[in-house]
């Protein structure tokens, strides 16, 4: 039983894991190069669902820090403006920039990293979407260089001729 609940938890990850293999298998199997190509942009969309799938944390928001949460009750109207001061709700002063705004961290500031997610993985990727276009904007150049020069972009077809000397 604990076996089904193991891979219950984690379904998405086998779903992912069976596309992968889908897409794997049309670019090993298939002699058509466009099926090839189609194959590899399934196996690519895959991967990259699986790690934005990996990036996901519940309950985690996203890590941008507004001045509001840095500085506790503290809003934009109650600071002073063009370098005067101002007091935190700990009583220390800090000088404030031509907003309002310190001019330097409160040093009494506590950031719990838990409540982040780490933009890291979908930064990735969204540089691995880019790479994965070019990819197959370069293979789908190459079959059509391929088609020019055979007639075919079946891959059986061409290593024929080009065995046989066109």
């Amino acid at each position: 039983m604990e076996f089904f609940e193991a891979i219950s938890a984690k379904f998405n990850y086998w779903i992912y894991v069976i596309i992968m293999m889908i897409g794997l298998y049309a670019m090993i199997a298939k002699t058509n190069m466009v099926k090839k190509l189609i194959g590899m942009s399934v196996f690519q969309t895959a991967i990259i669902l699986f790690y934005v799938s990996i990036g996901v944390k519940d309950g985690a928001t996203i890590p941008i820090l507004y001045h509001d949460q840095v500085h506790a009750g503290h809003h934009h109207d109650d600071h002073a403006h063009n370098g005067e001061h101002y007091d935190t709700p700990h009583g220390t002063d800090h000088e404030a920039d031509e907003y309002g705004y310190p001019s330097r961290h409160a040093p009494d500031v506590v950031i719990d990293g838990d409540d982040f997610a780490n933009p890291l993985v979908h930064v990735l990727m969204l540089t691995a979407i880019v790479v994965g276009v070019s990819t197959l904007g370069v293979g789908l150049a190459i079959t059509q260089k391929l088609h020019r020069e055979f007639g075919t972009i079946e891959e059986n077809e061409i290593h024929d001729m080009i065995k046989s000397g066109k």
